[in-house]
């Protein structure tokens, strides 16, 4: 599920930015890799800022906008991750899940993604909002904890590169006239 937003971020990037995909991912490699190593957005926002200014060169008030205010509030991979969660922990149980079930683990993980915090393993905490709204025990949250700590690094990542998608989609299809580094 992770692949697949991080191909649709590429995507909606090579059609509406000017900012070529391969030339982005190689200019936020620190951004990136910071987010993977330190596991935590908020941590990564000052590298992701100057990689988006500096390195892309995207204008600033895209770059505050997507690395600033997205590090608060974009979180995809943990809304993605909260909802998977819950449905493989019903599968696991053997608990059925009906439709508006699943409409409120939709919704419940996008509201608990915008309430975590940029930290490491905040969205284990948030995840007990997510089971306890469709009654899953939230005993089994335990379970998740042996691959947590990978998936979130893989998380935040992914949280970082939304950040820096909505940078590039605000920057729009015209390259900015200074002379930014391409």
């Amino acid at each position: 599920a992770l692949l697949l937003q991080t191909s649709w971020y590429l995507l909606r990037i090579k059609m509406f930015s000017w900012v070529p995909p391969f030339h982005m991912l190689r200019n936020m490699r620190d951004a990136l890799v910071m987010a993977f190593s330190t596991d935590s957005s908020t941590a990564t926002m000052p590298v992701t800022y100057a990689c988006l200014k500096e390195k892309v060169g995207v204008r600033e008030e895209s770059a505050s906008t997507g690395a600033l205010v997205g590090a608060n509030f974009n979180n995809d991979g943990t809304a993605l991750y909260e909802a998977m969660a819950a449905l493989f922990v019903a599968q696991l149980i053997g608990q059925e899940l009906s439709i508006s079930q699943q409409l409120i683990i939709i919704l419940t993980s996008i509201i608990a993604s915008v309430g975590a915090a940029g930290i490491p393993e905040a969205g284990l905490v948030t995840m007990t909002l997510v089971f306890s709204a469709v009654n899953l025990p939230t005993e089994y949250i335990a379970l998740l904890l042996t691959v947590d700590w990978f998936l979130d690094r893989c998380r935040t990542t992914i949280n970082v590169l939304g950040d820096v998608n909505v940078s590039c989609l605000l920057d729009g299809r015209t390259k900015p006239t200074y002379d930014a580094p391409v």
